[in-house]
């Protein structure tokens, strides 16, 4: 939620330019954020001055005054002469600023400032604690070490200098030009060959997995170059990368107490398969383990009975029985006889009727 406040003079960034007046041989220069531009064909300016600066003075007679832009590297003496006056003080000296003469204009231009721009006064308007001067931009000049190829100037390299409601402050980066929320795309190629060695690069970035070219060739085609993370060289360093690993490591090295044993190691394997042959081969099926001791098909004791050697079953499994009339055909029959004591002895009998068991 916005609070209401009473009238103030909030509008920010502005350039704390420098306004150069006087002459060659007498220059004087003050701070002043009040200024800007009113009209593009003819080119007007301005610039609010209150009526007591020694610059409104020297204006108002010679009606030239010069408006420099400056940058953060002189931001001291910028501050500087904005606070002081000219009138028993020589600001160039004591600032180490340089004035040069101008081309259509006798007031002199500042050196240190990438723009400065030539006015000629057209009309000196009163407005309650400033008077704003309405001038002609007769000539701009620029420093030619911030302009590039295309003749362009390119003030993101000079680091202008902004003020903000009594604060001094750098631009930030360039994020668009005027228009480029609008303007159709240029048109992008992506290319996996190497380009030819008559084109020319401007600027390479490189990041971990890509490395991307801004190429200019002869026509305004924009060509970027994406590095193929999948090409054979890429390939081949991460193989050398693992084969050195490989190397390095060594599988036989004994785990210290602190590591986990590999449950899952070719040794290991190894040695319990010939644990379990070993067995296999020593162990006998057939042996009845002991009521104390649990079963144990495999153990080592026991010894390897051959089938014809070993006795019959008399399950019911292995018991012989009639198609008609399901019953068992090898039934054998069983008397029991008294003994002395009244106890009775199971005597096993053959369908012919002898006994088993007596000698």
């Amino acid at each position: 939620m916005k609070q209401t406040w009473n009238p103030g003079t909030m509008l920010s960034p502005l350039p704390p330019a420098l306004i150069a007046s006087g002459d060659m041989t007498s220059p004087n220069v003050m701070t002043a954020a009040w200024t800007g531009i009113i009209c593009s064909d003819p080119v007007i300016t301005y610039v609010s001055i209150r009526p007591s600066r020694y610059s409104h003075e020297l204006i108002s007679k010679s009606k030239e005054f010069t408006i420099n832009v400056p940058t953060w590297k002189i931001a001291s003496e910028v501050d500087t002469v904005g606070v002081k006056t000219g009138r028993n003080f020589n600001k160039f000296a004591s600032t180490g600023l340089t004035p040069e003469p101008c081309t259509k204009i006798s007031a002199p231009q500042i050196k240190e400032c990438p723009i400065s721009m030539e006015c000629k006064v057209l009309e000196i308007r009163p407005f309650g604690t400033h008077d704003m001067f309405l001038a002609e931009v007769v000539a701009v000049n620029v420093d030619e070490q911030y302009i590039d190829t295309n003749g362009a100037l390119d003030l993101e390299k000079a680091g202008l200098l902004a003020y903000a409601h009594g604060f001094y402050y750098t631009l930030g980066r360039k994020i668009g030009k005027f228009g480029f929320s609008v303007e159709k795309k240029q048109k992008t190629l992506e290319l996996s060959t190497p380009l030819p060695q008559k084109e020319e690069v401007l600027e390479t970035t490189t990041n971990k997995d890509e490395e991307t070219k801004e190429i200019k060739r002869f026509s305004d085609l924009k060509v970027v170059v994406k590095k193929n993370k999948f090409s054979k060289e890429n390939t081949e360093k991460k193989f050398q990368k693992l084969k050195s690993k490989q190397e390095d490591t060594t599988p036989s090295r004994k785990p210290n107490s602190t590591t986990p044993k590999n449950k899952f190691s070719k040794e290991k394997a190894e040695n319990k398969f010939q644990k379990l042959k070993f067995e296999q081969e020593n162990t006998s099926p057939t042996r009845r383990p002991n009521s104390a001791t649990p079963k144990n098909k495999f153990s080592k004791n026991s010894t390897f009975t051959p089938k014809e050697e070993r006795p019959t079953s008399t399950s019911r499994s292995s018991q012989k029985f009639s198609q008609k009339t399901n019953k068992r055909t090898n039934y054998t029959e069983t008397t029991y006889k008294k003994k002395s004591d009244g106890s009775f002895k199971r005597n096993k009998l053959t369908s012919k009727g002898k006994e088993y068991g007596k000698k």
